[in-house]
């Protein structure tokens, strides 16, 4: 683990932290700001929290799952979403697990496969709809194209779909409201917009799809003071922003006078090549519109700045 500190235009390297094993994924999720604990997972199938001022040991371990934590995020922390501080996690193993940093050893929810079904590779993991202290939902993409929408307060799978390619990455355009927008990148440059406020009994969210990037997108980030511009990173090393417009009725009436979703488009605003490897994560500043970070392929860690978003 690397911290740096941006210094007259330059990233310079605070503190360097080196653990046994390689980790895979981290987030910031499920910490107070005061606290600023970071939850890692690691190849080993480990969970781990550590405090960055004594990152030798972490305040919090558990053996999560049996093979690599491919990817993990967190909510009711950082002042974001309401109710208990929480962190999923998704693997290889197939299941997709929630825990609380406050309780040892047990997750609070496990979502695995049902015995005979076989076991997908979970590749990408997201929190959303935490608008008040009961109803949160997990969203989980998996490597053949499946995406399963879990609501935590039923313990019960809400909604799933396939979009025929591998899931990379699944966000939802806030954590802490009424579920509004989600977006799932794939393999081969797709990516999909869904309108979660309208979900229909058969045909579930409306959703539209637009063809980007001629290689994955490995990432997508929404922009935080403006839920409907967001990022998508690809495995050519390009970042594309884009700008999700709504339609002029979010739902309409079908032919049996069931509330069916109506999907808006998406606008390109801006792209940009930095690398001809692939760029794997990104995360825009909270409190600096249009400042954001991104690590790559090429072993280069970089600081942007998108200027003009408020007249987007």
């Amino acid at each position: 683990m690397q911290i740096y500190e941006v210094q007259h235009g330059e990233a310079q390297l605070v503190k360097e932290v080196e653990k046994p094993k390689p980790i895979k994924c981290g987030t910031f999720g499920a910490t107070s700001l005061q606290q600023r604990h970071i939850a890692t997972g690691d190849f080993d199938g480990n969970l781990n929290i550590w405090n960055l001022e004594m990152p030798e040991v972490p305040v919090y371990t558990v053996k999560a799952h049996k093979e690599i934590v491919n990817s993990i995020d967190g909510v009711g922390g950082l002042g974001i979403g309401d109710g208990a501080p929480e962190i999923v996690t998704g693997s290889r193993d197939g299941t997709v697990k929630v825990w609380d940093p406050r309780q040892k050893d047990s997750p609070v929810a496990n979502m695995e496969p049902m015995e005979g079904e076989t076991k997908r590779d979970c590749w990408t993991v997201a929190f959303g709809h935490a608008f008040n202290d009961q109803d949160r939902c997990v969203c989980a993409g998996y490597d053949n194209g499946d995406i399963k929408l879990f609501d935590l307060r039923n313990m019960s799978l809400r909604w799933e779909t396939n979009i025929k390619n591998g899931v990379c990455c699944v966000e939802f355009d806030r954590k802490d409201i009424n579920m509004n927008k989600l977006v799932a990148t794939s393999l081969e440059g797709k990516f999909h917009v869904f309108d979660m406020r309208t979900q229909h009994l058969t045909k579930g969210f409306a959703s539209v799809s637009e063809k980007a990037h001629k290689s994955t997108i490995w990432q997508v980030r929404h922009l935080p003071q403006n839920r409907d511009i967001f990022m998508t990173a690809g495995g050519a090393g390009n970042l594309h922003l884009w700008k999700y417009e709504y339609p002029a009725q979010r739902s309409k009436k079908d032919s049996d006078g069931v509330e069916v979703g109506v999907a808006g488009s998406v606008n390109l605003l801006q792209n940009v090549t930095l690398s001809t490897q692939p760029i794997a994560s990104l995360d825009w500043s909270p409190d600096k519109q249009g400042l954001c970070v991104c690590s790559g392929f090429d072993q280069s860690v970089r600081v942007l700045i998108v200027t003009k978003l408020n007249v987007a």
